[in-house]
């Protein structure tokens, strides 16, 4: 019974307040606004006309429409307090926020700048954590790698240093600790073998070598129909010039970039943009069987020279393919016992935008650059000679190298011996 008092009390008191709430809107909405527009259409004329006279008459007396304010808001009033469970606390609630508000106005700006510095604060913290984080990645895998770099900076072949790593260390405890490296032969970390630039699109030419015969140290790229963007091979060691070293059986160059003669089908050539071959040391350096629109020959040296150019009608040269050339193909460092780029498939030329060769360090055989169709060929800054006096010329170029351009300066005979093995 006690329940069902405080249930029933509960509903008087909601219900009069949702009357008094009702009644104080409809007051102050009727003091704001003349509802007349709004009632008029469910009223008889009669009853439209008493409401228009009772309206005009509380708009008319200022007494009237203060009245009946102070009364809607009365009414509001109370049944807001009824709907509240302690009124006083309300009450108080109310002034406090009424007098706290011209306060709270004014140090809003500061309020709004201190919750966007604490929102600031939360996201560096996040960004500071996730670089953080990436930095701790990125030693680890530094370290992971370290072992095969730092044996390749030390003048190890690719092969030599994976063997080394694969092989593993023994130590003086008996506990052996296997460093593997789980990679591919790729031309961009130095790796011997053959390369073809054959395939079309953002992966191409290949990086992975076509073939590899195990013991076969030449860096060999064989090129077709498709023209390849950049070929660059830097900073490596060719031929004998390191120990336990040879060049393959029958063979006497070794760097050799040109065309080919296809016995039984249509010779080929290399079309090249811009071919760049400098700072290089070659026990002979021959150039042969060259049309270029322009040629620099500047600043080298060598043990012995014969420079004789022809001129020349060759147009200016640029190689491009649009998204149907291949990739650039780039290595840094190495050893080889060879270097090889030709155009071996039968009236098939191959096609390069630009080629560079620089520092090339080689001994036991010839550098030989021929068959080639070159918009601008540049020859810097090499040493040539294998200590035999002047009389030989071991730096080449050939009557049937023309040129539309030609700069020949700065290019001086002096003795030059090939390089100790390392």
């Amino acid at each position: 019974m006690h329940i069902f008092v405080n249930v029933l009390r509960k509903i008087t008191r909601y219900s009069t307040a949702s009357v008094l709430l009702l009644l104080g809107s409809l007051g102050l909405a009727v003091s704001a606004a003349n509802p007349l527009t709004f009632i008029a259409p469910y009223l008889r004329s009669s009853e439209q006309l008493i409401a228009k006279d009772l309206l005009t008459q509380l708009y008319a007396e200022p007494s009237l429409l203060a009245g009946l304010i102070g009364a809607s808001c009365l009414l509001a009033f109370l049944g807001f307090l009824l709907l509240v469970q302690n009124p006083v606390r309300a009450v108080k609630t109310l002034g406090h926020g009424i007098l706290a508000s011209p306060k709270a106005f004014l140090l809003s700006p500061i309020t709004a700048y201190k919750a966007i510095s604490r929102f600031r604060n939360w996201m560096l913290v996040k960004v500071e954590y996730l670089q953080a984080e990436s930095k701790k990645w990125a030693t680890t895998f530094i370290i992971i790698k370290s072992p095969y770099s730092l044996l390749r900076t030390l003048g190890f072949t690719p092969q030599m240093a994976a063997g080394l790593l694969f092989a593993g260390t023994a130590v003086s405890t008996g506990v052996v600790v296997n460093e593997t490296v789980f990679a591919e032969k790729s031309f961009n970390r130095g790796d011997s073998g053959i390369y073809a630039a054959s395939v079309v699109g953002n992966n191409a030419p290949l990086d992975v070598p076509t073939s590899y015969v195990d013991g076969d140290n030449t860096l060999r790229i064989d090129l077709g129909s498709t023209p390849v963007r950049e070929i660059t091979i830097e900073n490596v060691s060719v031929g004998t010039v390191f120990t336990g070293s040879a060049l393959p059986s029958g063979e006497a160059n070794v760097v050799q970039i040109s065309g080919n003669v296809v016995s039984g089908g249509t010779n080929t050539r290399l079309e090249i943009g811009h071919l760049i071959f400098e700072n290089s040391r070659c026990k002979k350096l021959t150039l042969t069987d060259i049309q270029a629109h322009t040629l620099n020959v500047i600043g080298n040296a060598s043990d012995g020279q014969s420079l004789a150019p022809s001129p020349g009608t060759s147009r200016m040269r640029a190689i491009g393919g649009g998204h149907q050339q291949a990739d650039a193909m780039n290595t840094n460092g190495g050893t080889y016992d060879r270097i090889w780029i030709q155009a071996p498939t039968s009236a098939v030329n191959g096609k390069i935008g630009t080629l560079r060769l620089t520092n090339l360090y080689t001994k036991g055989g010839d550098c030989v650059l021929s068959r080639m169709n070159v918009g601008t060929l540049e020859i810097l800054l090499n040493e040539v000679g294998m200590g035999n006096g002047f009389a030989t010329k071991e730096f080449t170029i050939a009557t049937n190298v023309t040129a539309a351009n030609i700069t020949v300066q700065d290019n001086v005979e002096v003795t030059i011996a090939e390089p100790a093995t390392n």
